[in-house]
């Protein structure tokens, strides 16, 4: 394990930085219990940092009097055995941190998000929330925790009182399988890729989700796509910028293709300013589609939503229920493959027309083609229970340009031209461009009416 030698200013901010979600400090008589809670929620949510050897603020303690390690790196043996004992076994690394000046070493624990669900000693579970470790006794709050981590599955859930025969017999299990090869019956090829439990005869959530004419109203949650419209730029819309919404439920192949017809008609009655013009919004149709593949097939079916997909004036946010499983990251998860529904996603890539052919590659694909038409990369952020990828309408070019070959074209440019054009938002920010293009000469303001214009000089 490393030493390090820190300074007292490193210290001071080690020392009063606040626990969070991501940071915990404990004194260095805490039991192995607490420190086994502590790291174990970390583990169970998002990685974090537990510093040992920083005593809690007393009234008119200096904020190095805090700081109280052990003489030597020898005392912590007690405290590492605890470590130690968390099953399985911690993605982690340990630091012991010096301080010239300051009395005995601190023991600085880094754990990084893991793909398994981890106990303390005595089998206990925790997960981080905010500044807390909270103990999750309930068996469906763990089975969500399971699900959440991929370690389990809801596609593999039998649903009770729903007759197989409702995927068996149905119409889209039939059309499906015309196509197949080897020819196989329906009954044959639920039973072999583990769609029906075998015990109960009850069909799973894979099944249902795959080929049941509504999934939604026969499993326990919901699998729909709702999409809406907001008539704004806003980042958190108001009632009256909806102007419309509809909810699609379907077999989930039929699913996705609905959903993203849906949204190219949405998007051809809408209309913004582009360099060449007053045009209808256009995105590189492979990116839309393949974000909205994604959410549809690897979303968390144990929880009860749809996937929402929201269209506004200069993006498309689609918002997929669940967190990203396993070892999945924001920062890898262009790198790295991880099914949570492998069930569903295998059956989907044996259609003719599968939605997920290039399998692995459909962010990537996303990134690539808006870089093609020479829009910003979408950004993928990860909330308390859901994914949102937002497909910007952003150029990638800077504001100055895009106005100046606006103009070159078309004589002339307003305010609201402006911000369809390059994505900006506020209409001062939109001036100040503007400005900024004055001032260097190559542009004038031209008044017209009680509304103001922009031309070439």
């Amino acid at each position: 394990m490393l030493t390090k030698l820190i300074t007292k200013a490193e210290a001071t901010a080690l020392i009063e930085r606040a626990e969070d979600h991501f940071f915990d400090q404990k004194a260095i008589e805490a039991s192995g219990v607490k420190i086994q809670r502590a790291l174990v929620a970390f583990a169970n949510a998002d990685g974090g940092e537990l510093i040992i050897g920083i005593e809690d603020a007393r009234e008119g303690s200096s904020t190095l009097s805090r700081w109280h390690g052990h003489g030597s790196i020898e005392n912590f043996n007690g405290i590492v055995q605890a470590i130690y004992e968390i099953q399985p076994q911690l993605p982690s690394s340990m630091t012991f941190l010096a301080v010239e000046g300051l009395p005995g070493v601190t023991l600085l624990v880094r754990v990084d998000k893991s793909s398994q669900v981890h106990k303390t000693g005595s089998n206990d579970v925790f997960v981080r929330q905010g500044a807390q470790c909270l103990p999750l006794t309930d068996p469906e709050r763990l089975a969500a925790l399971q699900f959440a981590k991929g370690l389990a599955s809801y596609e593999d859930t039998g649903v009770r009182n729903v007759p197989p025969e409702l995927i068996v017999e149905g119409e889209t299990i039939k059309t499906f399988l015309a196509d197949f090869s080897p020819r196989t019956s329906a009954l044959e090829f639920c039973v072999n890729e583990n769609l029906i439990d075998l015990k109960s005869w009850d069909p799973k959530v894979c099944g249902l989700v795959l080929f049941a004419p509504n999934p939604s109203a026969v499993i326990p949650t919901r699998a729909g796509v709702r999409i809406s419209r907001y008539e704004t730029r806003e980042e958190d819309p108001e009632r009256d910028h909806l102007a419309g919404s509809v909810l699609i439920e379907a077999p989930i192949y039929d699913l996705i293709h609905r959903a993203v017809a849906e949204i190219a008609a949405i998007m051809s009655a809408m209309s913004i300013w582009t360099v060449e013009g007053l045009q209808k919004v256009a995105y590189p149709p492979e990116a839309i589609w393949e974000v909205a593949v994604n959410a549809v097939i690897h979303r968390d079916y144990s929880i009860a939503d749809d996937v929402q997909i929201r269209i506004f004036d200069n993006r498309i946010e689609i918002e997929s229920p669940g967190r990203l499983p396993g070892f999945v990251t924001i920062g890898n998860i262009l790198d790295v493959r991880y099914s949570r529904n492998k069930q569903i996603v295998r059956t989907l890539a044996r259609y003719r027309d599968a939605p997920n052919k290039d399998m692995g590659e459909g962010l990537n694909t996303a990134f690539q083609k808006m870089k093609e038409w020479r829009l910003r990369n979408p950004s993928i952020e990860e909330g308390q229970n859901s994914v949102i990828v937002t497909i910007p309408h952003t150029p990638l070019a800077k504001p100055e340009e895009l106005v100046l070959e606006f103009l070159g074209k078309n004589g002339f440019i307003t305010n609201k031209q402006g911000r369809d054009l390059t994505g900006i938002k506020s209409e001062n920010a939109m001036k100040n461009v503007f400005y900024a293009l004055r001032d260097a000469g190559h542009i004038a303001m031209v008044p017209k009416g009680n509304k103001t214009e922009w031309r070439l000089v």
